[in-house]
């Protein structure tokens, strides 16, 4: 008001005056110095201020205009910053160290966050409303401070692995949100992530009770946590790395088991029998299992089992997709390079070459009319023996006109590769077998074992184990299974006596001629061993195997190279070069075979330095 009455001295005599202060300005300094230079006055004021916004963190409804016109004239005196703002940030800083203990105590941490994330924001509107705009930063910090960056160890410890098991996304996204906006709250927020993720995943691979759902478990998990990276952690690449590293981690706890397992995955997805997925949904099926086997180390176990399955599914004919079965090579290929999967490939082409020569054949056979071929329908692959697993041989007593057959196709196939080894592997043949019952006629799809005992009773209706053996020549524990099959199965062609699901010599077996069956074609399931066990075992002692060999000729050719060389750099030398994990002791092994070889020799002076021996 006094300066509205005397505005023109500020308009006349002030502006012709530069040393006088202008009569607002004037009006500052005098209120300043005998209002709020008093203590007393000044602290009721503080107090007055402190106590609205204490209300207004309460819930309480307050006059913010008067707050923000008080505040204002804290500017314009210039004591805002200098007296009233550290005030203010101390109570706030000693009001929210209480809450923030206070709320952790008694809240869930989803709750807790919530409740940061609120006040927060309601700091922020306060101070855009009633304070000067340069306080939110140090507010906002202060607040942060005493309600996330003292609570980090204590929040992640309590609530993260529960959010994560329960899929939390609105949760897990306010988490990272906060924990982004203070110091090393992303770094130890993404420890926290990696450990949990380590714990749950080694658990998921060290359950052999729970070997079955494995490489299932695992897809679902790495699947659910990809998730949360992508939507709540914005695809930050501290937790894609987390997540990597922790999975590679778990995987490889237990050696060469997962690996089997990744590749019997594949296997069952790859089988006619899974009806379940479409070629989108197998697709996708192979790009998972691929991102699984990018963690483990033992590569080499996986390509011998999937060898040996991908060996079966050719050859029988259970492929769900020729085009699936090439998509996966594909992948194989491009992650691990053509060293890796030449085999694979090579026993593509030899199905490819195997279909041409059976075209060939039927037309040479057509051709020549030789009326001594039997008129059955034979198919014939082809198999080099470097790319396919080792099948061993084994010799079974064939029907004469089986025996024309055969002869027939190894002319035929002899005349066109001179010089090469043809011999028949009884252990992969399977046959579809015409056959009469009382109740109609069936077809029967069986193994050539099976095919060779049902054969037997074209001659008669009855025999004993040992003239089936004899007749036969199977190998005695593959003929016991066989006549399992036959006549302990689910569709009995035969029937034992006397009765009972174990096959002894005593045995006699006869042809079930009231046999019945809703189906024509009728797949006679051969009994397994618990060969999963005796076979698996084969298969992971011939990789071991082989990676002696690759060990020997490493050393070998470094040595070579290198002439001498330490203990210790021939051992960087050979984790450099070998892709699959190694142990110093199993190195150590291959060295001492090697010098009692002569292919190196130790110094005499020296027993941790070598010398190669040309």
């Amino acid at each position: 008001m006094i300066r509205c009455i005397f505005l023109v001295l500020d308009r006349t005599y002030v502006l012709q005056n530069s040393m006088l202060p202008s009569l607002w300005d004037l009006g500052l300094d005098l209120f300043r110095e005998n209002v709020l230079s008093r203590e007393h006055v000044r602290e009721r004021c503080f107090f007055g201020l402190l106590n609205l916004i204490k209300r207004e963190r309460s819930g309480d409804t307050i006059d913010r205009c008067l707050l923000r016109n008080l505040l204002s004239m804290l500017n314009d005196l210039h004591i805002y910053h200098t007296m009233f703002e550290k005030r203010f940030l101390h109570e706030t800083e000693e009001s929210y160290s209480i809450e923030g203990s206070a709320k952790r105590s008694s809240m869930e941490v989803h709750e807790y966050l919530i409740h940061t994330e609120r006040r927060i924001s309601e700091e922020r509107d306060l101070c855009l409303a009633c304070m000067d705009h340069s306080t939110l930063k140090p507010l906002t910090l202060c607040v942060e401070e005493q309600l996330i960056s003292k609570h980090t160890e204590a929040l992640l410890s309590k609530g993260l692995s529960h959010l994560i098991v329960e899929n939390r996304i609105d949760d897990l996204m306010r988490l990272y949100k906060l924990f982004s906006a203070v110091k090393d709250g992303i770094q130890s927020l993404c420890t926290h992530f990696n450990k949990h993720v380590k714990n749950v995943a080694s658990l998921i691979v060290l359950d052999v009770s729970n070997d079955h759902t494995m490489v299932q478990d695992l897809l679902d998990l790495k699947e659910k946590l990809s998730n949360i990276v992508t939507k709540c952690f914005s695809k930050d690449l501290k937790f894609v790395e987390a997540l990597r590293e922790a999975f590679e981690s778990s995987i490889n706890k237990r050696q060469n088991k997962p690996a089997e397992l990744i590749a019997k995955y594949v296997d069952q997805r790859m089988k006619s029998g899974n009806k379940e997925a479409t070629e989108v949904e197998l697709d996708r099926t192979l790009d998972q299992i691929m991102m699984l086997f990018r963690f483990i180390h033992g590569k080499d176990v996986f390509e011998a089992f999937y060898k040996k399955d991908l060996a079966k599914r050719l050859l029988v004919g259970k492929s769900a997709s020729v085009d699936a079965e090439k998509s996966m090579l594909s992948k194989l290929k491009q992650e691990c390079g053509g060293m890796f999967t030449g085999k694979l490939e090579g026993m593509f082409n030899d199905i490819s070459h195997s279909k041409e020569l059976m075209a060939q054949y039927r037309q040479h056979v057509t051709t020549k009319k030789e009326g001594k071929v039997p008129n059955i329908d034979m198919s014939v692959n082809i198999l080099t023996m470097g790319y396919w697993p080792t099948y061993p041989p084994m010799e079974v007593q064939l029907p004469s006109y089986l025996v024309k057959l055969q002869d027939s196709f190894k002319d035929f196939y002899l005349s066109k590769h001179s010089g090469r080894k043809l011999s028949f592997r009884a252990s992969l043949g399977h046959c579809v077998l015409k056959s009469k019952f009382k109740n109609g006629n069936k077809e029967l799809q069986v193994s050539q074992f099976q095919a060779l005992v049902l054969l037997l009773y074209n001659e008669a209706t009855c025999f004993s184990f040992l003239q089936i053996k004899s007749d036969t020549q199977i190998e005695d524990s593959e003929l016991r299974r066989t006549l399992q099959s036959l006549a302990c199965g689910k569709a009995r062609i035969l029937t034992k006596s006397p009765k009972g699901k174990d096959v002894n010599d005593g045995d006699n077996f006869n042809l079930n001629t009231e046999f019945k069956h809703k189906l024509i074609r009728i797949k006679i399931n051969q009994i397994q061993l618990k060969e999963s066990v005796e076979e698996n075992t084969d298969t992971t002692e011939r990789v071991f195997q082989d990676r002696q060999y690759q060990i020997d000729a490493a050393i070998v050719r470094t040595m070579k190279t290198r002439k001498t060389l330490s203990h210790q750099l021939l051992l960087t030398e050979l984790y450099d070069q070998l892709k699959f994990p190694l142990k110093a002791t199993d190195i150590k092994k291959r060295i001492e075979s090697l010098i009692e070889r002569d292919y190196m020799e130790r110094d005499k002076d020296n027993t941790t330095q070598y010398h190669y021996m040309a």
